[in-house]
C-alpha cells in the first residue's frame, strides 16, 4: 500500500494494520537459580518443581536469517537492517505448562554500543492481531542516537504472523461493518457476525480459548527470560498500550522504560472499544474534507468542505439503494461507511491522498461509471475487507477481543445502540455500535486484568486521535500519577512516535529512552 510501518498499514486496512547462535538464558523467574554459565548446582528437576515454566524461561534461542523466501520483503528489510530471527516456545495453556506448546516468532537488531547497552526494547504495533516482527528497522530509525543502546525486539504475538497461526477461514480480513440504514440491514449483519463466530468454532476451536491478552503478556515474560533479561523496556501502540498495561500489572518489577502511544483506557477495554468515537471521527472527516477541497482539481470531490462532505453522504446514500461496483467488488451500505471510517486514522498528506482516491473511485461508481481498476491503496483495502486473503488477521484480532472481555449477547442491545447513535451521526454511529462475532462467542476463560497501581510510563496521544481517543490517555494519566503525558495538539493522528514526524514528540520519547527519566511535567507539542 505504502511504505508505512506494519501497524499503520493494518490500521489503514483493518480499523483504524509480524544466526545460529545459542543464547544461554539464566533463569529469571522466582525460584530459579543460575550462575554465569547457566544452571549449575540446581538440577533441572529442582527448577521444574520451583518454577513450572523453567524449561521455557531457560530455553536456548536459535537465531537465523529472517528471510523465508525470494518474495519475503519483510525478511529482506530485516536482513538489511542486521536483524536475526528466532522462535520462542511457549505453552498453549499456561495452566498446563507440560501440555501442548506453540511458538512465538521474534526478531532482534542488537545494540551496537555494548558499553552503554540498556537492554531489550520489545515492540507491539497494535491490532490486536498486528504483526510486529518486521518493525525494528523503522523503530530504530525513529530512535536516532539512542538506538545503539538497545536490542530492538519485534514480536509477532501468539497466533499472529509467523507465530503459530489461528485462522477461522473467513471470507474477510475484518469483522467490522456498518449496521446499515434499517432493521433488515442490521439483521443481515447479525447473521454475518454469527457465521464468523461459527467458522472460528469449527476451524480454530481448539486454540480459541487461549487467544487472550493475558496469555500474550505471559508469552512476553517468557521472551524476556529467554533473552536473559531481568527487565524489558517496551514500546506499544494502540492495542499495544493495553497489552503493556496488562504486562506491567501481571509482572510487576519486570519493566524498565515503557512508552504507550495511542492509549487505550484499560477501564474501557472491551470488544466495543469504538463506541463513543463518532464525534472525533466526524471532526477528522471534516478536516480531511477541507484538505480535499483545497485539491479539487486533483480529486474532483468538491471545492469546499461542505461540498466534499455532501459527496461522501451522496456515495453512502447511493450504496444504501444499490451496491457500488468497484473492480471485482460490490460495496453496499455495510461496506461504504466503514471504508470512510477506515480512511481516517492518519493525518498527513500520503494517507489523505489514498483516502481521496478511494472516495473518488466510489463517487464515480455511484454516478454509474465503470471503475474497473481502483487505486492501488483502495484495491488493497477492498481485498482486505471483501476476500479471505487476510482471514488470519481478522480471526486473531476478533479472537483476542472476544476472548478478553464478554460482550452483550442479545442482538436487541446492539440494535438499540445503533438507533440511538444514528441520531447523533448517521454515517459513523451504525458502524461504531454494530454487532460483532463476540455476541456469539464462548465466555472468556479468565476475567480481564484489573489495571491498578501506578507506573512511571510515558504516554503519547494526539488530541484528535480517531481510534484511541485523547480522553483515554487522560484517564490513564489520572490513574498513573507517576506517568507523564505527551500531547500532540491539533492532529487527528492515531500513533505518533516515529510515524507522524513531529520533532517535539519524538524528542521527548527518545530523551526518556536514553535517560530513563520522565519529563518533570506533562508536555504539549503542536503539530507544526
Amino acid at each position: 500500500m505504502t511504505a508505512l510501518p506494519t501497524f499503520v498499514k493494518r490500521a489503514a486496512a483493518g480499523l483504524a494494520a509480524g544466526v545460529t547462535v545459542l543464547v544461554s538464558a539464566p533463569a529469571m523467574a522466582a525460584g530459579g537459580a543460575a550462575g554465569a554459565s547457566g544452571v549449575t548446582a540446581t538440577t533441572v528437576a529442582d527448577l521444574d518443581a520451583a518454577d513450572p515454566l523453567a524449561r521455557f524461561h531457560t530455553q536456548p534461542l536459535t537465531w537465523k536469517s529472517c528471510v523465508l523466501g525470494p518474495q519475503d520483503d519483510t525478511g529482506k528489510e530485516l536482513e538489511q537492517a542486521g536483524a536475526r530471527c528466532a522462535d520462542v516456545t511457549v505453552p498453549l495453556d499456561y495452566s498446563d505448562p507440560a501440555g501442548r506448546t506453540i511458538t512465538v516468532a521474534i526478531s532482534r537488531i542488537r545494540a551496537t554500543d555494548s558499553a552503554h547497552r540498556i537492554g531489550p526494547l520489545l515492540l507491539n504495533g497494535g491490532g490486536p492481531g498486528g504483526q510486529t516482527l518486521g518493525d525494528p528497522p523503522w523503530v530504530r530509525q525513529a530512535m536516532k542516537d539512542v538506538r545503539a543502546r538497545y536490542d530492538v525486539i519485534g514480536v509477532d504475538p501468539r497466533f499472529v504472523g509467523r507465530s503459530t497461526p489461528l485462522d477461522c477461514r473467513w471470507p474477510t480480513g475484518s469483522s467490522l461493518r456498518s449496521a446499515g440504514v434499517d432493521r433488515a440491514g442490521f439483521d443481515r449483519m447479525t447473521a454475518f457476525a454469527r457465521d464468523l463466530a461459527d467458522r472460528c468454532r469449527r476451524h480454530a476451536g481448539d486454540v480459541l480459548p487461549y487467544a487472550t491478552t493475558r496469555n500474550t503478556a505471559r508469552d512476553m515474560d517468557v521472551v524476556r527470560a529467554a533473552l536473559g533479561a531481568p527487565r524489558i523496556s517496551y514500546l506499544g501502540y494502540s492495542y499495544g498500550s493495553y497489552l503493556g498495561q496488562v504486562y506491567a500489572t501481571m509482572f510487576p518489577g519486570r519493566t524498565d522504560r515503557m512508552v504507550l502511544d495511542g492509549v487505550v483506557d484499560a477501564g474501557r477495554y472491551s470488544p466495543r472499544l469504538l463506541r463513543g468515537a463518532e464525534g472525533v471521527n466526524r471532526r477528522a472527516l471534516e478536516h480531511w474534507a477541507s484538505w480535499a477541497a483545497a485539491r479539487h482539481t486533483t480529486y474532483g470531490l468538491g471545492r469546499s468542505r461542505a461540498a466534499v462532505l455532501r459527496t461522501v453522504d451522496g456515495i453512502a446514500a447511493t450504496a444504501a439503494r444499490r451496491p457500488l461496483k468497484v473492480g471485482d467488488y460490490r460495496l453496499d451500505e455495510h461496506i461504504v461507511p466503514f471504508v470512510v471510517f477506515n480512511g481516517l486514522s492518519q493525518d498527513y498528506d500520503e494517507p489523505f491522498a489514498h483516502f481521496a482516491e478511494s472516495v473518488r473511485d466510489m463517487g464515480r461508481a455511484a454516478e454509474g461509471h465503470q471503475v474497473t481498476t481502483p487505486s492501488p491503496a483502495f484495491a488493497e483495502t477492498l481485498e482486505f475487507l471483501l476476500s479471505g486473503a487476510d482471514s488470519a488477521y481478522g480471526s486473531a484480532q476478533t479472537a483476542i477481543l472476544c476472548g478478553d472481555v464478554s460482550a452483550p449477547r442479545d442482538p436487541e442491545t446492539y440494535w438499540r445502540d445503533v438507533q440511538r447513535a444514528r441520531t447523533q451521526d448517521p454515517l459513523f454511529g451504525p458502524a461504531t455500535n454494530n454487532i460483532s462475532p463476540c455476541a456469539f462467542w464462548d465466555p472468556p476463560r479468565e476475567r480481564p486484568t484489573r489495571v491498578t497501581g501506578d507506573l512511571p510510563a510515558l504516554l503519547v496521544n494526539a488530541t484528535g486521535d480517531p481510534r484511541t481517543t485523547y480522553e483515554s490517555a487522560v484517564a490513564l494519566r489520572g490513574k498513573w500519577q507517576s506517568s507523564r503525558l505527551v500531547t500532540l495538539r491539533g492532529a487527528d493522528q492515531h500513533a505518533v512516535y516515529g510515524v507522524f514526524g513531529n520533532a517535539c514528540t519524538d524528542t521527548a520519547v527518545n530523551s526518556y529512552l536514553a535517560t530513563g527519566r520522565l519529563p518533570a511535567r506533562d508536555l504539549t507539542c503542536d503539530r507544526g
